[in-house]
């Protein structure tokens, strides 16, 4: 009967079968999503998705978490928009039938960035966006342009500083293989004032403490066990030799750990104290 009400009914409607099914919620992790200022009326909310990689189940998993966070946030929101930001058009979902109606949609909006014109005709914004998608070789330009530009303007130092350091942090990115000084003078300033330069600094003196403390850890451990080893190795000798001379408690104090573990192995064939001194006398040698 449901079949008959459709205008396009499937060719093998009368093999379908009927059935009741439960759909599990999996957590979904939404990273962008652009909330409308609380206190207003109900406004819209924009789910944003980045996608540098071809996903080829991108459209499912996008609609059904932000269909489901819309229908759990439903008193909240008066609509939902989603926003698709490609690279190039090469990186969409290569199966989209299933999703015409939504992509075709006014709520969906899919961006591709080389396709939005040269960076000298867009804002600094956008420009900035574009410039994660360039190559090696027009980059370099495309980054000075955008600072220049930045250093034109004058309304908002802070802010201009915030752009600065975005276009620096995507040029080191972009040039792993250059030194920082290659990359000041690929961009024409100095980066010891950025943030990324900053960051950097940072996380290199966390490391050189992190490393001093392991390397104290392990000189901890390597002295107790040194400890330990020269502990048992004179209370062993003691039981089988008897008191023994300081000196010689001094010479075995000195032994490294490998030397040691010689001496605990070589100890069970002594029977006097001249093994012992014949022993140290051949380390020494």
């Amino acid at each position: 009967m449901l079949f008959e009400l459709l205008a396009e009914p499937p060719d093998n409607a009368t093999r379908y079968r009927f059935d009741a099914v439960a759909v599990k919620e999996p957590k979904f992790e939404i990273d962008g999503v652009f909330l409308p200022p609380e206190g207003d009326d109900p406004g819209i909310v924009y789910f944003c998705e980045v996608q540098f990689q071809k996903d080829e189940r991108l459209y499912e998993r996008l609609f059904g978490e932000s269909l489901l966070y819309f229908y759990r946030n439903r008193d909240r929101f008066c609509d939902w928009q989603v926003v698709v930001i490609y690279p190039s058009r090469n990186l969409e979902q290569s199966t989209v039938y299933p999703y015409r109606s939504l992509l075709n949609g006014e709520q969906m909006h899919r961006i591709y960035l080389d396709e939005l014109g040269e960076i000298e005709q867009l804002s600094i914004g956008l420009g900035m966006m574009v410039l994660t998608t360039l190559s090696q070789e027009a980059a370099p330009a495309a980054a000075r342009s955008l600072l220049e530009r930045v250093n034109q303007s004058s309304d908002d130092a802070q802010g201009n500083r915030g752009i600065i350091d975005l276009i620096t942090t995507i040029m080191v990115y972009r040039f792993t293989q250059l030194s920082r000084v290659e990359v000041e003078a690929m961009l024409g300033l100095s980066l010891q004032e950025t943030r990324v330069y900053q960051e950097a600094k940072a996380e290199g003196e966390q490391i050189g403490k992190e490393r001093g403390r392991q390397e104290g850890r392990q000189e901890g451990r390597q002295e107790g066990r040194q400890e330990a080893g020269q502990t048992l190795v004179l209370r062993q000798l003691t039981r089988r030799l008897g008191e023994l001379p300081e000196a010689s408690k001094a010479r075995i104090e000195g032994l490294a750990i490998e030397d040691l573990e010689n001496l605990a192995e070589a100890l069970l064939d002594f029977t006097t104290l001249a093994d012992l001194m014949a022993w140290l006398e051949g380390e020494r040698a």
